[in-house]
């Protein structure tokens, strides 16, 4: 009987790391700055660093790696990662992603422009012959993507866009407002390119958990802890340290395009 107490303890301590091993996560995503990108090999923004704040509270091990979306997509699908940031949410997704109900942060998508070839544009339909640069994998807006009316051209990264745009290579590029402004400014173009007022289409994002990965629950525990942690003046510390970086752009009035999900 001496050896039970001992026995027990053995078969506790298994329990426990057995669950400790389940609740490590493998997270894709794309550098997304300001939201999540890699500065001199150090992941930082502003999704990432709340993420990474609820997730150690939430008491799980993440490891992370940063692809191009596209195969970021590709390993959620095939099962090769737990969960991705910063991803939409679309019915064609809901299959195989469970999401929180509380987003990370909300998007903006809008046009860029090079200053030395202005283009007008107050509604889709102007986009009329015109080059759009595009990122592979996003969701911009139903209309957006499927109309004929000017042509969509993908480019390897959202640096090489505004090198097209820069260049002439492309009438406009479309990526969120607070991406194309932090990067206009980082690659020197903060001079050299505006927006347009007119947002084509806003999103939230979300982390999302891939479904059959054995957690389930996670998503619900994510938001809950989510919720709780932007009530706490951590969290609007984070937010603010993040809310001006590469905004040098006068402020636009915005004009959602009608018709738009």
């Amino acid at each position: 009987m001496r050896y039970f107490p001992r026995l027990f303890a053995t078969l506790l301590l298994t329990c426990l790391s057995t669950f400790a091993c389940a609740e490590k996560l493998l997270i894709v995503t794309e550098p997304w700055a300001p939201y999540v990108y890699l500065e001199d090999g150090q992941a930082k923004g502003i999704d990432y660093e709340v993420t990474v704040e609820v997730f150690k509270r939430l008491g799980v091990e993440v490891d992370w790696q940063f692809l191009p979306w596209k195969r970021c997509l590709a390993m959620i699908d095939q099962g090769l990662a737990d969960g991705i940031l910063d991803i939409f949410q679309t019915e064609e997704r809901d299959r195989y992603l469970y999401y929180p109900d509380e987003p990370l942060s909300e998007v903006a998508f809008v046009l860029f422009y090079a200053n030395a070839r202005p283009h007008p544009v107050e509604r889709l339909e102007d986009l009329a012959g015109l080059t759009i640069g595009t990122s592979p994998g996003y969701t911009y807006s139903t209309a957006f993507n499927e109309s004929s009316r000017f042509k969509r051209e993908p480019a390897p990264t959202h640096e090489a866009n505004f090198g097209k745009l820069q260049r002439g290579r492309i009438d406009l590029l479309i990526t969120d407002r607070r991406v194309g402004r932090f990067l206009a400014s980082e690659l020197g173009l903060a001079q050299d390119v505006s927006e347009l007022p007119l947002v084509v289409n806003s999103q939230h994002q979300y982390l999302a958990i891939r479904r059959n990965a054995g957690k389930d629950s996670l998503a619900q525990r994510f938001a809950e802890e989510l919720r709780r942690f932007k009530r706490e003046p951590a969290y609007a510390a984070l937010n603010a340290r993040y809310a001006s970086m590469g905004d040098k752009f006068p402020t636009t009035v915005e004009q959602q395009e009608s018709g738009t999900p």
